[in-house]
């Protein structure tokens, strides 16, 4: 059994808690998932199955739809919902002012992960540490927000729909949002609608999860470049040899009669093996 699975993760379990139910559900060991979601976060988890877990890495850096209700005028520890408070400030700020402050994260922009979270600091999960009651530290990185929409907004709060790049921390966007209006804010609940062209809406609830909702390869990756090829050259690509092509120099997803074959480089008029998935 090789694929992926759409998985509509509910409040609660941890994505490693999704990727155990898959196994048990499935009886297969070999399972991952890309794109972590943290327990109170909701939505589209891409799981793999068998050795499409090589292929994970392909599905990784798309882009991230997600939906986000923020309250104003509080900031907390976790920055959402599930952290201490750590000061309330008056809110007195616009719609016009929140659109405004929100318009301009969009684009490249420098983000300093939560405390709260999974980023390694001197090779620890920085949650760990903040647990501990420790200072920690983390870096800045380069994250990227496609669009930052704000959709409905309130006295207090606001609703939002945010399109970024992976390794971004929506709730550090919207922390950072708050603080930049002058009030503070958190996020009280979210929602991942899509991972690029994946929709949460062709997604199944963990505990619904059966064989036949795993989806082939090469429907996942329909984002990439595609060969079609016969079956004597599905099967020489799988050895290892190098097969003559005309196709234009990048990766490309190989597709045989039987599924997908792996990914492979066009290269000097040849496809070299990048990730095969085998028979």
């Amino acid at each position: 059994m090789t694929g992926f699975l759409l998985i509509d993760k509910p409040h609660g379990p941890t994505s490693h808690d999704i990727v155990d139910a898959v196994r048990r559900a499935l009886g297969v060991k070999r399972v991952g998932h890309a794109g972590t979601l943290d327990p109170p976060a909701t939505g589209l988890l891409v799981v793999a199955v068998g050795p499409a877990t090589r292929l994970l890495r392909y599905v990784q850096p798309l882009p991230k739809t997600y939906e986000v209700t923020c309250a104003l005028g509080v900031t907390t520890t976790t920055l959402d919902a599930t952290g201490d408070v750590v000061e309330h400030r008056p809110v007195g700020v616009t719609p016009g002012e929140v659109r405004a402050a929100a318009a301009s994260f969009v684009g490249e922009i420098e983000q300093v992960p939560p405390a709260v979270s999974a980023v390694k600091v001197a090779g620890e999960r920085a949650y760990k540490r903040a647990r501990r009651g420790e200072d920690v530290a983390i870096e800045p990185r380069k994250v990227t927000v496609h669009s930052f929409d704000i959709l409905r907004t309130s006295s207090d709060a606001f609703d939002a729909r945010i399109v970024c790049s992976s390794g971004t921390y929506v709730r550090s966007l919207v922390a950072d949002l708050g603080a930049r209006l002058g009030c503070g804010a958190h996020v009280v609940t979210l929602r991942r609608t899509a991972v690029g062209h994946l929709s949460v809406a062709d997604a199944v609830e963990p505990e619904r999860v059966a064989v036949g909702d795993v989806a082939p390869v090469e429907e996942v990756l329909e984002h990439m470049p595609r060969l079609e090829v016969d079956d004597a050259t599905a099967k020489r690509l799988r050895d290892g040899q190098r097969v003559p092509t005309e196709a234009g120099a990048g990766e490309y997803v190989v597709v045989g009669p039987a599924g997908a074959v792996g990914v492979f480089v066009s290269c000097e008029g040849a496809l070299r093996a990048e990730t095969v998935l085998g028979n």
